[in-house]
């Protein structure tokens, strides 16, 4: 077996530039065993160093070394880092905001549909279960509330765009697959960039919505199954960088080639292949090799 094959990526992205951080940084790495570094290369100066290493090293060495600091990082291998599709949550992943919380404001029951849809995601709750409890609360919410929802409350996470532009440029497919409602993902699709997109349905009798979601319902295990099906045509799930934050979206990280837990619950963190803790979506693209200059901006 060839000595690239046995190589190791470690990408190390700061919020902003700062030199000086990147060489303290080094400095530390380089206390670490097995830290075995043979090229290191400025993917966005001052900002974003990609280093090669000679071996495998220990993703918690790692974790300890930058804990104090401001800083994401990926370990990854040398092979296929660029991935064929790009599959994404929506919901405080590719927008800050939960759709259904905001409609619950509407409703009148924000406080409470919030405090559910975040023990939903933390994994406390059944998925199905808990989605069904608070579509019943918005059982009457005329229609033209969704669309003044859409347009005054909910707003792209820094980065979205860029992120789907740049990877549609480099030839992948780009998926949106939200446990939330195709009312908001088709319009998500378009405002971010993205080719398709999967969601449950809000049931409606022409003027209202009935408090009802369409079976069957788009859940962990559905999510699990877009990706299977979106990357069967480009390589297999090797192939795929999954972005999410809740319980979720669990399933589809852990399979995916590149499994990204953003600004997520700890239960998501904790399983994922990397994090994007201090920085945007934009940050996906370095874990993947990509420089400044190939970014669509």
């Amino acid at each position: 077996m060839s000595e690239k094959k046995h190589q190791t990526q470690l990408t190390l992205v700061l919020p902003k530039p700062n030199q000086c951080l990147l060489n303290t940084l080094g400095a530390k790495l380089a206390r670490i065993d097995g830290y075995r570094p043979m090229k290191a290369t400025a993917l966005s100066p001052g900002k974003v160093l990609d280093i090669s290493l000679q071996a495998p090293i220990d993703r918690l060495a790692i974790t300890r070394a930058l804990s104090s600091h401001k800083v994401d990082f990926c370990l990854s291998g040398s092979k296929h880092r660029r991935k064929k599709l790009l599959i994404c949550d929506m919901d405080s992943t590719l927008i800050g905001q939960e759709c259904i919380d905001e409609l619950a404001g509407f409703a009148g029951v924000g406080a409470y549909v919030a405090e559910i849809t975040e023990r939903a995601m933390r994994g406390e709750l059944d998925f199905e279960a808990a989605l069904d409890e608070r579509v019943g609360l918005l059982k009457g919410l005329p229609l033209s509330e969704l669309e003044r929802c859409f347009a005054e409350r909910i707003r792209l996470n820094p980065g979205a765009k860029t992120l789907a532009a740049t990877m549609r440029k480099a030839g992948a497919k780009t998926v949106i697959v939200s446990g939330g409602f195709t009312f908001f993902t088709a319009r998500v699709a378009k405002q971010a960039g993205f080719a398709s997109h999967f969601a449950n349905t809000l049931l409606d009798d022409g003027q209202t919505l009935t408090g009802k979601v369409a079976r069957p319902i788009l859940g962990r295990e559905a999510k699990l199954q877009t990706l299977l099906r979106e990357s069967a045509q480009v390589g297999g799930p090797d192939m795929a960088v999954a972005i999410g934050d809740g319980a979720n979206d669990l399933a589809m990280i852990q399979r995916a080639g590149l499994g990204i837990a953003y600004h997520a619950k700890p239960i998501v963190a904790k399983a994922a292949h990397c994090a994007i803790n201090h920085t945007d979506l934009t940050t996906a693209l370095y874990f993947q090799g990509f420089c400044d200059d190939e970014f669509v901006r």
